[in-house]
Order: structure tokens, then sequence, then C-alpha cells
């Protein structure tokens, strides 16, 4: 059964057409929302959005790199002259390779901050001017690594810290809008392109998941139900924090992967 209700609002999803990004997409198809999906794939925008209008409303799909902040703004424009004042921003395109720091060049330390960092900073500027003002809801997609230090992961770590700091200047500057933004760290998440990355073999799946103390791996509805529950009315008086949402893992120490 669906506990939220979000018919009539319209919900932004940047990087919203794969892993734990389309899972939300679709959480909040699945609660009656307007959606748009934004990502570089024009292909995987397309699919996306096929799956969105799956659920019966209307679903929009746009595609542009978030490096770059024209086009991104392009797209929100776009989106905000199709469906109105944006009531829901997710913000979660993120890139990632593992690499020791003296095995990888500038470029590909630059890449990552510039896909997850700039990026986000990119999609949260461009699109104020189309949020519901007061009244909007801000979700970065952080990770696991803003937290933790993770060997290989030199550039992911830089990255999403910035991202949850991002969060919480942003949260003191547009208040007073009436815009709130939160960043949500999903732990170990099953069937995701990072986690196989992170955990390419069973043992090591099954070390994560034994480290988790709720001894499971996260689903993506689990990530979906907390970006909905901070969208909703009931988070009205939650902005600036970064909460994550992993069966205790970050507590462990991030147990089988550090």
């Amino acid at each position: 059964m669906q506990p939220f209700d979000f018919k009539g609002r319209t919900v932004f999803v940047a990087g919203g057409t794969s892993g734990i990004n389309l899972g939300i997409a679709e959480a909040f198809a699945e609660a009656g929302a307007t959606l748009a999906v934004l990502s570089r794939s024009q292909d995987k925008v397309d699919a996306a959005t096929r799956r969105l209008q799956s659920f019966g409303g209307k679903a929009l799909g746009y595609a542009a790199d978030v490096r770059n902040a024209e086009a991104t703004t392009a797209a929100l424009k776009a989106a905000h002259e199709a469906l109105g004042d944006i009531d829901v921003l997710v913000s979660g395109a993120a890139g990632n390779f593992p690499a020791p720091a003296l095995g990888m060049s500038a470029n590909g330390f630059k890449s990552v901050i510039d896909i997850d960092l700039l990026g986000s900073f990119n999609v949260l500027r461009g699109a104020h001017a189309f949020l519901r003002k007061p009244g909007a809801t801000i979700v970065n997609i952080s990770a696991p690594q803003a937290l933790h230090p993770f060997p290989m992961q030199v550039h992911v770590c830089a990255a999403k810290a910035g991202v949850d700091m991002l969060t919480r200047v942003l949260a003191i500057e547009w208040g007073g809008d009436g815009i709130r933004i939160n960043s949500v760290i999903p732990g170990p998440t099953e069937g995701t392109e990072g986690m196989a990355r992170l955990a390419p073999t069973p043992e090591r799946m099954q070390a994560v998941a034994k480290g988790v103390p709720l001894r499971r791996l996260g689903k993506k509805q689990d990530v979906a139900n907390l970006a909905m529950f901070l969208a909703s009315p009931w988070a009205d008086y939650i902005t600036g924090a970064v909460i994550p949402v992993d069966g205790g893992w970050s507590t462990n120490g991030a147990a089988g992967l550090t």
C-alpha cells in the first residue's frame, strides 16, 4: 500500500533514469505525482519516461549533462513550462570508478567532482527559479563516502562530502524562500550499479550484508520511502539534515567495504 499521496504535485528527478534515482521516481509516480526526469542518455530518458507513464500519470524526460549548467537549466525551464512549478526536486546524478589516488589522473578525479558536486550545484542553482516558493522540497542523493573514508574512492569521498555541505549551506540561504533541502545517504543497496562495482563478488556482497546491523542489503524502495517522507508535509520542519538510510551500516564503520 502506498502511504504517500503526491497527486497534483510535480517531481523532477535529475539522474532519474536508472538505479536508486529511477526507483525514487517510480515511487513518486505510484503516489500520483507528475514526473520529469533528466539524464545524459536520450535512450535511457525515453525508456524511463515510458516506465513512469505506465503508472498512469504524466511523465516527461529531458536529455542533458548536469556538468553543463546552461543545458541543465534549459531542461528545468522546459519542465517548468510544461508542468508548472516544481514541488519536489531530487538531485542524484553521480559518477564513480574504483581507483587508488596514485593510480588516478587529475582528469579522472575532476570527472567525478564535476558530475557529483558541480552537477548537484548546477541542478539546484538552475532549479531555484522554477521551484514552488514557499513549499518546495529538495532531496540530494549523497553516498556513504560522504561519511566514511573508503580506499579507492578518494574522488567520490571528496565529491559527496561537498554535496552534503552544499545541502547545509543552501538550507540556510534558501530557507527564507520556504524551500527545504536535505541529503539522503543510501547504504549498500541491492540491484544497483554502484554496489556491483564496490562489491563485485558474492562473497564481498555477503560480507557487506553481514556488516549491516539489520543483516540485509537495502532496497531501492527503502531510499524512496525516505525521499517521499522528506518531501511530505510530515517533514515540514526538517531542513539541512543529512540522513543515512542504511540499516545502521554507518554506525558499524561501513563494515565489509572499508
